[in-house]
């Protein structure tokens, strides 16, 4: 409106094109030309529709006054007019080779991340509204420029350059041709808007559109720049598409689990096809030009990591923080939750209304922290941060067949040698081999490298104990000894559920039993000394079924 007035001030009669009739510019322009392309109520909206309707308007426009002033050729308004009335099959034409355009987009618009659109001469118009949709649908910064004037260095970050060229003919469309070449010699990825039959384009891909009058070609580049636009968006969508899903799973998860324990096994059961879709795309550069670096990174781990035999452990060593099947979950949501926002383009819809999932896994003690087994390592003085969810876990399940616990002893690991830290309970009193060798040798050393939890026996007091390994990253740092008293027996179904938690010790049962018996009868586990089941070796423990 300030142009208009500033236009007014200065004599100049003024002719508005508008959509809405009661258009603030109505009241100030002179005459006025309705194009009632859509909705009356739409105010400000640089809308594709408002852009065709006012290119037509403009035309007829044109004519007219062409005509009116004794300007210009009868024959040429003629063949303009003609042409513009031919141009909505024209534009029909162009939306039947959609499924050219959206192959184009599907393979060049993903991998790329720094993306141009270039037009010379009317295809400038359509290069600039091209870029405005493009931008608009795809959430990009796109530079726009005039053919010839995509110099070399403008070159250097490697584009998909969108080549409007639609009309062109002679030396023009020559010139236009050799730039192209430029393009794809400095390893840019140009795709080309050209009429029908042209050959002289070596795009990487080649949108043909019906040849026009010329000065309406640029109608068909804008056209065809718009679908490539669309498709290229839902390209760039779909390469979610296995996120997605992988948040499914875990919503699934979530619902039926009754633990944070339960939801990661449910996770780790279904989301192996989502993990594989969306590697295999990073394989490929789909995500190269849309998914942040660090995004992929951190994604990439968070999966990797709850598809490993140890998920939680692999997850603590990585991320340094106290590993947990919540945590785990909590955060691969968060990093599935990034990388989706950054790969949304909904084309219908405003993009932060994209579904988000917050995960409400508990993050009390989870069935684990509350044992007593665990609180009596953790009363010693382990921390939390160096005790794996593994070990955590293994202590739990070991935790019905302690009837109690009398005392312990922790040492640190400093390279190959031991140093007690601390006692408590019966292990004040009682002599201790590091006391006059420090060596980390034997059964402690074992337990140091395998960093996994080991119930034994003294080999001199014949008492019973549980080795605790205290890890920091992949490294274990110390040892918590708890001398422990298990129970005489236990119920079977107690008892199985101990092996099975423990060093896989029921599966090696069963298998060891059922290679020489042919069957394992599970009753006899409640009639077995406790400490015999967890120590004894397997071969000797399975002499009982005999």
């Amino acid at each position: 409106n300030r142009t208009v007035d500033l236009l007014r001030a200065r004599g100049a009669a003024v002719i508005g094109i508008v959509n809405r009739r009661s258009s603030d510019l109505t009241d100030k322009a002179d005459g006025v030309l309705y194009t009632s392309d859509g909705r009356d109520v739409e105010m400000s909206v640089a809308s594709t529709k408002a852009f065709y309707a006012q290119v037509a308007a403009g035309a007829l426009l044109a004519c007219a006054i062409s005509e009116a002033s004794g300007h210009g050729d009868a024959g040429r308004r003629h063949a303009l007019l003609a042409s513009l009335r031919d141009l909505p099959e024209a534009m029909r034409t162009v939306l039947e080779r959609r499924g050219v355009i959206a192959d184009a987009a599907r393979r060049l618009a993903p991998p790329k991340r720094y993306w141009a659109v270039v037009g010379n001469g009317p295809n400038s118009v359509a290069a600039e509204e091209v870029r405005i949709k493009l931008s608009e649908l795809c959430y990009k910064s796109i530079a726009c420029d005039v053919t010839e004037d995509k110099k070399h260095i403008d070159l250097s970050s490697e584009p998909l350059i969108l080549v409007c060229a639609a009309g062109l003919s002679g030396s023009t469309a020559d010139d236009v041709g050799k730039e192209v070449a430029i393009f794809r010699a400095h390893k840019a990825t140009p795709v080309v808007i050209a009429d029908d039959g042209d050959t002289r384009y070596q795009g990487a891909a080649v949108i043909p559109v019906p040849p026009v009058d010329p000065a309406l070609g640029f109608v068909l580049a804008a056209m065809a720049g718009h679908l490539f636009g669309y498709e290229a968006a839902l390209a760039i969508d779909a390469s979610a598409r296995p996120l997605r899903e992988a948040r499914e799973v875990i919503e699934d998860a979530i619902g039926a689990a009754e633990s944070a324990d339960g939801v990661l096994g449910l996770v780790r059961a279904g989301i192996g096809p989502c993990v594989e879709q969306f590697v295999d795309g990073l394989r490929d550069h789909r995500y190269d030009g849309h998914l942040e670096a660090s995004s992929a990174v951190r994604l990439t781990g968070l999966l990797r990591d709850v598809t490993s035999e140890h998920p939680v452990e692999e997850y603590q060593a990585g991320s340094g923080k106290v590993g947990s099947p919540s945590a785990l979950i909590d955060d691969l949501v968060v990093a599935l939750n990034r990388a989706i926002d950054e790969l949304t383009r909904p084309v219908d819809a405003i993009k932060h209304q994209a579904k988000t999932v917050t995960v409400g896994i508990s993050r009390s003690d989870e069935g684990v922290l509350d044992r007593p087994l665990v609180q009596a390592v953790l009363a010693a003085g382990a921390g939390r941060d160096v005790l794996s969810y593994r070990t955590l876990r293994v202590l739990a399940d070991l935790d019905p067949a302690v009837a109690e616990v009398t005392g312990y002893t922790r040492y640190a690991i400093e390279g190959d040698t031991l140093r007690v830290v601390d006692r408590g309970g019966i292990s004040t009193h009682l002599a201790s081999r590091v006391d006059r060798d420090a060596a980390l040798v034997g059964t402690k050393r074992r337990v140091a490298a395998d960093r996994n939890v080991l119930v034994a026996r003294g080999r001199r007091d014949n008492r019973t104990f549980v080795l605790v390994p205290e890890v920091k990253g992949n490294q274990a740092i110390g040892l918590t000894l708890m001398h422990v008293r298990f129970h005489e027996q236990l119920p079977a179904a107690v008892m199985r559920g101990v092996l099975v938690g423990y060093d896989y010790r029921y599966d090696r049962l069963v298998d060891w039993v059922s290679e020489t018996e042919g069957r394992f009868d599970d009753r006899l586990l409640g009639e077995l000394p406790v400490d015999e089941l967890l120590i004894d070796p397997i071969s000797d423990a399975a002499d009982h079924w005999r």
